[in-house]
């Protein structure tokens, strides 16, 4: 085609540094993976969640939390502390067992805990600390499980009720295993039977049993 203008082999020139100068640019992002160096190299990678943070997200207690939980102490806690609300009435005290589902798979673990409602017409104050809350579940006429049997650190709580509001304690995991007072230390409990049986939850607070019982399936 004969001798091209000056512009044109510059042009082409250009365009072969042009393309040197791309395939650099991708061997070296290949080599250098950004974003890649903390992880491979032990720097600050991202925070993995704790176990027991995974519980809480998911609505799960860790299993070691098979103790009885907190009640609100209220706003007026306080005040009761000083004499200025009156203790509640065992009568004006409604308690009702509360489980997080009725029926569980093999893999899931009942999560208990209870409201308590002041019925009366006046604010009142109750212990509903963990010294005073008994769990208990049974089927039929055995009697499987009781919160009370290895209990650690119970503690005094004092809640101030307001009329007509329900108050709730904080969730914890059953793990679906007989109690008794000489099994505390043991890591292989008997697990409670399964595969469509019937439970019933009750629960007492401050002497106050609740009225009705929560049954409950666990397959």
């Amino acid at each position: 085609m004969g001798p091209q203008p000056k512009k044109v082999y510059w042009r082409r020139r250009l365009l072969v540094l042009l393309i040197l100068a791309a395939i650099i640019a991708v061997v070296v992002l290949i080599v250098v993976r950004p974003g890649s160096g903390a992880a491979e190299t032990g720097g600050a990678a991202a925070p993995t969640a704790s176990p027991a943070a995974t519980d809480a997200a998911s609505g799960q207690a860790p299993d070691a939390a098979a103790t009885p939980g907190s009640v609100d102490t209220g706003a007026d806690a306080g005040a009761a502390a000083t004499g200025e609300v009156v203790a509640c009435a065992g009568g004006n005290i409604q308690v009702s067992p509360v489980t997080d589902a009725d029926t569980y798979d093999a893999s899931a673990k009942p999560q208990l805990s209870f409201t308590i409602t002041n019925t009366g017409a006046e604010p009142c104050s109750i212990n509903a600390g963990t010294s005073q809350q008994i769990y208990t579940i049974t089927s039929g006429s055995e009697t499987y499980w009781v919160s009370t049997d290895c209990q650690t650190d119970p503690s005094d709580t004092t809640a101030v009720l307001q009329p007509g509001v329900a108050v709730s304690s904080t969730p914890f995991t059953w793990d679906r295993t007989r109690s008794s007072t000489d099994t505390c230390s043991a890591t292989d409990r008997p697990i409670v039977p399964a595969a469509g049986a019937s439970y019933h939850l009750d629960v007492s607070v401050a002497g106050i049993p609740s009225a009705d019982s929560k049954q409950f399936i666990l397959n």
